[in-house]
């Protein structure tokens, strides 16, 4: 709350203006915070997933995306892994977890089901106990 400073003989009145400055100033600071933190939310490999009905599954911060684009390259979230050996060491590390997180396996409609089919035989090989497929929703369900 202000108040004006005036001479002796004058009354003291309260100004009943509000003062949005700070507010102006919180508000660019979430903007600013949301732009940079959205990017980072919402990183996935562009693959087109198969059409099947499903239900929504919640995901987790803990669950583990592994992608197979169209090329056959496997993707954890968005970093690409380059051999086998190297998935296979990452998938063992996290079937010693506890609680294990879930591996959710995203493989794009137009690759070959032996990329699919390695990635499955490698999640069983490291002792995965949750697998789940990503896929898009059928329209009209």
């Amino acid at each position: 709350m202000a108040m004006n400073v005036g001479t002796e003989g004058e009354e003291d009145e309260v100004m009943s203006a509000i003062n949005t400055t700070p507010l102006v100033d919180v508000m660019l600071v979430l903007l600013i915070i949301f732009l940079i933190t959205i990017p980072v939310a919402i990183q996935t490999v562009p693959v087109e997933l198969p059409k099947a009905s499903s239900e929504v599954n919640q995901t987790q911060p803990e669950n583990i995306t592994l992608a197979v684009d169209k090329d056959g390259k496997t993707f954890w979230n968005a970093t690409f892994v380059g051999s086998r050996e190297e998935m296979l060491e990452r998938l063992i590390a996290i079937a010693k977890m506890e609680p294990q997180p879930e591996i959710q396996v995203r493989g794009d409609l137009a690759v070959r089901f032996e990329a699919v089919g390695r990635l499955i035989l490698d999640i069983q090989r490291a002792g995965i106990q949750k697998v789940g497929f990503i896929t898009e929703p059928v329209q009209g369900n």
